[in-house]
Parts: structure tokens; C-alpha cells; sequence
């Protein structure tokens, strides 16, 4: 009895292992729009797969760039160059704001259903966080 129950145990640890991605997956930000985190060649890459229904836009209006500010949010890459520390954390990255239209370095990581974002300019002492939590399973993507 005691050998099937530790057996279990195993099983048990291997399934909640699999469900943990680490940072990559869906997440929902605090505003209510998704963001896919998921592998662009050897780096981790972001983009908006969900858009808030009651976002004030649907184009990136804020980017500093006007040939840019009428291109879809649907779709956006809004974290590029971001390298896996560990499963967990990724970092050296940069992360783009399409509410400000800046752009920060940044890291994520990952606690529990949580996924922390640290974007800062220059120190990430000088910087801020936003958690994110993990998306449900059945969010409509947007289309671009």
C-alpha cells in the first residue's frame, strides 16, 4: 500500500510539473487583455493575443513612431529579446507599453499562477512591477 501511494504521489508531482511552463503560456494583464509568452527562436518572446473589449484603441496610437500608430494592438510584439534564466525567469529583455508607447527593459517572473513583470529604464532599481495572472483556457484571440 505504501509503494502505491508514493507511486502516486510521483504521478501527481510529474502532472503538476507539466502544467507549469514557467513563464511561457497565456496571461491575463491587469487591464483584462492576454498576452501569449512563448518561444521566438532561442529567445522568449510577448505579444497581445486579446485585446480588452473597452480598450480606448485598437491601433498602437501612442508609438512614438507615426508611420507605426495605425498598426493593429492585435498581434503586437510587446516583449522581444528576453533570455531564459531558468524555467521561470527570463530576462534582458525588452518590453514595449502601447499605453505610453515606450519602450522599458524588462524581466518576468514567474510565482505560483503569477507572472511578475519588472520594466525599468537604466536600473531595475528605478523600475516597476505588474502582475499578470495565468489566462483561463477559453479567451477568444483577437484577430489582426
Amino acid at each position: 500500500m505504501k509503494q502505491i501511494c508514493v507511486a502516486a504521489l510521483f504521478l501527481l508531482s510529474l502532472v503538476a510539473q507539466g502544467q507549469n511552463n514557467g513563464v511561457l503560456g497565456n496571461w491575463t494583464n491587469p487591464t483584462g487583455s492576454t498576452i501569449q509568452i512563448y518561444r521566438c527562436g532561442a529567445n522568449v518572446c510577448a505579444r497581445l493575443i486579446s485585446i480588452r473589449k473597452n480598450a480606448p484603441s485598437r491601433v498602437d496610437r501612442k508609438n512614438p513612431s507615426a508611420v507605426l500608430r495605425t498598426r493593429p494592438l492585435c498581434g503586437l510584439e510587446i516583449g522581444m529579446n528576453f533570455h531564459l534564466a531558468n524555467p521561470s525567469r527570463a530576462e534582458g529583455g525588452q518590453l514595449y507599453d502601447p499605453e505610453s508607447g515606450k519602450t522599458y527593459s524588462g524581466t518576468m517572473t514567474r510565482d505560483g499562477n503569477n507572472l511578475k513583470l519588472r520594466g525599468y529604464i537604466g536600473l531595475s532599481l528605478f523600475g516597476r512591477t505588474e502582475t499578470w495572472t495565468q489566462a483561463p483556457a477559453n479567451i477568444t484571440p483577437c484577430h489582426p
